[in-house]
């Protein structure tokens, strides 16, 4: 069964007028049960020769000078990591008529919660155009504040001006107001999509102690004599414990 996917939507920021883009990032999550691994080597070729041989025997007692009978060794399974990723997007976006997004805010050194108060102070007075302010919000991973006003006819005229000249504190700022679309997924479909990179171990038994074993799972696959290459990033979940992964864009050579 392939996780859920929660997708998240920013827009794009640029220094051009009148854009109409947006940009789509996955943030895609994986579910990792206890007794597994997430194995991620630099070179994709190694991930896919430990995926080929399916089954690997894992000695636990490196740096151990210790007779045969006294070695203790498990199996884990290795196999591919699939993912659903968006190949189509249609979305149905409509414009709010009581927000305005508000942009090229300053960095003055204070606190969000202080800059919104200040805002919210300016754009309720009715003499420099504002109203009643029913909400205000700053947009995730931006410097863009959306402000709702409890009334229609506030957020127009605003938009309409482009620009404004507000005080804040000592200093004026002209910033930049925008409408505020609100937008809804009409279609998404989703393709499978197997990570070059990453490998998925399980049936990894509770014999060590969590830190032990996942340095142990690194220096076994590191080792080439084993089929393995340079680990970029290990995460191992003991049983009994759930774990998410999240995963993010490759940039890495091939």
């Amino acid at each position: 069964t392939l996780p859920e996917k929660k997708m998240v939507f920013k827009g794009l920021v640029t220094n051009k007028e009148d854009t109409n883009k947006l940009m789509l990032t996955p943030l895609i999550r994986y579910p990792l049960p206890g007794g597994s691994a997430l194995v991620t080597f630099e070179k994709a070729k190694v991930a896919q020769r430990i995926i080929a041989a399916k089954e690997h025997v894992v000695e636990l007692s490196y740096g151990e000078e210790l007779e045969e009978h006294d070695r203790c060794r498990v199996q884990v399974q290795a196999a591919p990591v699939e993912l659903l990723l968006p190949s189509t997007l249609e979305m149905g976006l409509a414009r709010s008529s009581r927000s305005i997004l508000v942009s090229d805010l300053p960095s003055l050194g204070i606190s969000d919660e202080s800059l919104l108060d200040k805002l919210e102070l300016f754009f309720s007075k009715t003499k420099n155009g504002g109203g009643e302010v029913e909400s205000r919000e700053f947009l995730d991973d931006s410097s863009q504040v959306v402000l709702t006003f409890a009334e229609d006819g506030v957020a127009e005229p605003l938009i309409a001006r482009g620009r404004i000249q507000v005080l804040i504190g000592k200093g004026k700022y002209e910033l930049k107001i925008s409408p505020c679309m609100n937008g809804d997924i009409t279609s998404l479909q989703l393709q499978p999509c197997c990570c070059p990179r990453t490998v998925l171990l399980s049936g990894i038994p509770p014999v060590l102690g969590q830190e032990s074993m996942r340095d142990t799972l690194e220096i076994h696959f590191q080792k080439a004599s084993r089929g393995g290459g340079e680990v970029d990033a290990l995460a191992y979940v003991p049983a009994g414990w759930w774990g998410v992964a999240v995963f993010t864009e490759d940039v890495a050579l091939p």
